[in-house]
């Protein structure tokens, strides 16, 4: 049964560590961690040269670019939901604790789902196809002392106790996405290929992921996780 596996890691075993202990009210959202891309970042502190001037000096990250450059710490206005006006967006190289920690994940079939951190720890949510690849995942985990706690684990047919954004559509979405490969590295299936198997049209799939990422996103950031009542 596919299963979502929420668990803490101390910043020192992932990354950031040294950022977190130059900002104590520094925070973050992962905007996304699929794909061999540097992934885009929204980083909270006191103000933008503050959070930027600890990212650059850590050296667990490379900042590849700030992009809200403007220090006004405004969010686009897409479907991504509203974003605190203290948030600045960042393209960060990740260093080899997080290499190392997707590399685990994704020999044992898992996805990350959302990413965050804040008080020196990372909160992840993964999905995993069974209980075995779960167990495997976390006995590697203990191996390389990534010292993670798992704080929760949910089947997908209970959104409730899941505690997901989604809605039940969009929850299957992602399942069948993440069981057929299309967030492997090389994908394993094509977004084309997908939208066959789910019987929809390759735009409706795309607008279907894009909404879905954008609820993990939108729900990480404001602490909402009550499930959508109604189907986009």
């Amino acid at each position: 049964m596919t299963t979502v596996v929420e668990l803490e890691i101390p910043a020192d075993r992932l990354g950031l560590s040294r950022t977190f202990d130059r900002v104590s009210t520094f925070q973050f959202q992962v905007g996304g961690m699929i794909g061999g891309s540097p992934p885009l970042v929204w980083a909270g502190g006191p103000d933008c040269p503050t959070v930027t001037a600890a990212l650059e000096s850590d050296p667990s990250v490379e900042v590849i670019a700030n992009v809200a450059d403007d220090g006004t710490g405004s969010a686009p206005n897409d479907d991504v939901g509203a974003i605190p006006s203290d948030r600045w967006l960042f393209r960060l190289e990740f260093g080899d604790g997080v290499k190392l920690f997707e590399e685990i994940v994704t020999k044992n079939d898992g996805a990350i789902l959302t990413a965050q951190g804040r008080d020196n720890r990372w909160m992840l949510k993964l999905l995993f196809h069974d209980r075995e690849s779960i167990s495997e995942c976390h006995d590697l985990l203990e191996q390389y002392e990534f010292r993670a706690n798992v704080t929760r684990i949910s089947g997908v047919d209970d959104l409730a106790t899941a505690r997901t954004p989604l809605t039940q559509t969009q929850y299957e979405t992602i399942c069948k996405a993440h069981e057929l490969g299309y967030f492997d590295v090389p994908r394993g299936v094509t977004l084309k290929e997908l939208a066959a198997e789910l019987d929809i049209s390759h735009q409706a799939l795309s607008e279907r992921l894009r909404r879905s990422h954008a609820a993990l996103v939108s729900a990480e950031l404001s602490d909402r996780t009550a499930p959508m009542e109604i189907d986009p």
